[in-house]
């Protein structure tokens, strides 16, 4: 990351360097949400599920697999160097966020691959005799369990991946906490499990999903309650970064999008859709998309805002 060194500083005149554009934080949702759904998928392959024709796991590794490739798209258009990419694989550096990521960008893909022959839809089955062994030889219950460890493992690396990769960023004090990591994984587990509700056909899913959301939901608030309070009792330049959001310039855009449009209204949506106080309504899951994708562009925007004070 770029700093601008100066023997002063004066927000009004100094300019405040960004180097991240739209693509990060659309990268960092999109990587965040197919993680939840690979965990979703890894747990409903344990109860099997995968086994009914209604299951949402037969459309989610495929939807994964282009969800995933449309971040990874967002993330190569940020690089500067777009010719060098490939040299990631070139090595592995074990104290890399980066490094850490770009390995397991590469082993999602084979997982959630497994994943899609092994509950192919209709329209693929009886598409070819090898296909059909393959996706057979795949169902054996021992291979299932494989399948579904390597997508949860997997999942999990990846959403807590997307937050480290802030994190280790210890320039931006804002992002300088060890909780990003978790947050954003229960952030794409809850729109995973959001688009779930969306789109499950069978009535026990859909609540199961619902209500599983809503526990997310409520883990998220507490992890951006840590997230403010840890970075109020740090230092003071931790503290100054948390006040981008407790009156200052972020603050509406954090509290009313994130906060209120993003957790709080559809928490209570979805409360009462799966106490049967109201019928389940697209509104709350498609809230909490918009809030996912939303906490990303605020974490990103505020932790470029944010700086160490000049001694």
């Amino acid at each position: 990351m770029t700093e601008l060194v100066l023997t002063r500083h004066n927000d009004l005149i100094d300019p405040l360097v960004r180097v991240w554009g739209w693509e990060i934080p659309v990268y960092l949702f999109l990587g965040g949400w197919v993680a939840g759904m690979m965990i979703i998928v890894g747990y409903f392959l344990i109860q099997g599920r995968h086994r009914e024709d209604t299951c949402v796991c037969a459309v989610l590794p495929a939807l994964s697999v282009v969800v995933l490739s449309l971040g990874m798209l967002a993330l190569f258009l940020d690089l500067d160097h777009k010719l060098y990419v490939w040299r990631l694989y070139t090595t592995f550096q074990g104290t890399s966020p980066m490094s850490w990521g770009a390995w397991i960008l590469l082993l999602v893909y084979p997982a959630l691959v497994a994943a899609f022959i092994l509950r192919p839809p209709e329209l693929l089955q009886g598409i070819s005799p090898g296909f059909d062994r393959l996706s057979a030889y795949l169902a054996e219950p021992r291979r299932v369990r494989v399948i579904a460890a390597l997508n949860v493992v997997l999942g999990v690396g990846l959403g807590i991946y997307t937050g480290i990769l802030l994190s280790a960023l210890g320039a931006r004090p804002f992002w300088n906490s060890a909780i990003l990591g978790p947050l954003f994984l229960v952030s794409g587990l809850s729109t995973a499990a959001a688009f779930g509700h969306l789109v499950a056909r069978h009535e026990e899913e859909r609540e199961l999903l619902a209500t599983s959301d809503n526990v997310f939901l409520m883990i998220e608030l507490a992890a951006l309650s840590l997230l403010l309070i840890g970075l109020l009792s740090s230092s003071q330049a931790h503290a100054a970064a948390a006040r981008l959001v407790l009156g200052g310039p972020f603050t509406a855009v954090f509290w009313v999008l994130v906060v209120g449009v993003g957790i709080v209204i559809p928490l209570a949506i979805q409360v009462l859709a799966v106490t049967h106080r109201i019928a389940h309504t697209p509104l709350g899951p498609l809230l909490v998309m918009a809030g996912g994708l939303a906490l990303r562009f605020v974490v990103v925007a505020v932790g470029q805002a944010s700086h160490w004070a000049k001694g």
